[in-house]
């Protein structure tokens, strides 16, 4: 089973989910969502606001793939991008943090470490452009959710993969993860191994290897 990282692009926006695909939840304040989806075309919507923020900030999103099937993503940017953050009773979010606004893994796909493969990405690439923390907004009662609050990945998701609550709430807590905790997940030896290929040149990583010439034997 081969497991693929990339990034959100306007091309790969088209193997979100289809309700996700659609979904302007996050991406516009409730009273503009609202009248996009009910005059509008939020698809469109969508992809307007993922075209805006790639230009003006980069990369807002990671994609999962499994055997070549799309298996779970999650979105993220900085707050000033996400109108809806504001509507939380647990806002703001923090200033040296970007928000992770959804985060989703395909029920087939579930119970595989896709979400922390998912949010470890998130935290690599935040990484490398400055970023100290992620924030998000969670969902600690997800059974009770409508259509409106599905699009809030439960508490219980962001605890798993090492966020804490940083401002309690009965309902919508806020929660944070540390980057320099998210990318401690790699073991010594993923570690050791990615700085051994990253200091040699591709000169060096293409070289043919010579034969090891055969041991003589103890009678020799």
């Amino acid at each position: 089973m081969s497991r693929r990282l990339v990034n959100l692009t306007l091309d790969t926006l088209e193997d979100l989910p289809r309700p996700c695909r659609q979904c302007v939840y996050w991406e516009l304040d409730p009273v503009s969502a609202e009248r996009a989806c009910a005059t509008g075309d939020p698809g469109l919507e969508k992809e307007a606001w993922v075209s805006q923020t790639l230009l003006e900030w980069g990369s807002c999103g990671k994609l999962a793939y499994v055997d070549g099937m799309p298996a779970g993503f999650v979105m993220y940017a900085p707050p000033a991008y996400v109108p809806r953050g504001m509507a939380f009773p647990t806002s703001p979010v923090s200033a040296d943090a970007a928000l992770l606004t959804t985060a989703k893994v395909v029920p087939a796909f579930a119970g595989g470490g896709l979400g922390r493969m998912l949010v470890q990405g998130v935290a690599r690439d935040l990484t490398k452009r400055g970023v100290k923390a992620i924030e998000a907004f969670g969902d600690a009662k997800p059974d009770e959710s409508g259509e409106e609050t599905a699009c809030i990945a439960p508490v219980d998701f962001f605890l798993s993969v090492g966020f804490k609550t940083v401002r309690p709430h009965p309902r919508y807590p806020r929660l944070r993860l540390e980057l320099r905790t998210a990318l401690s997940w790699k073991s010594d030896v993923e570690y050791a191994l990615e700085k051994l290929l990253g200091s040699m040149s591709p000169e060096t990583l293409l070289r043919p290897v010579r034969p090891v010439a055969a041991t003589r034997s103890a009678e020799n």
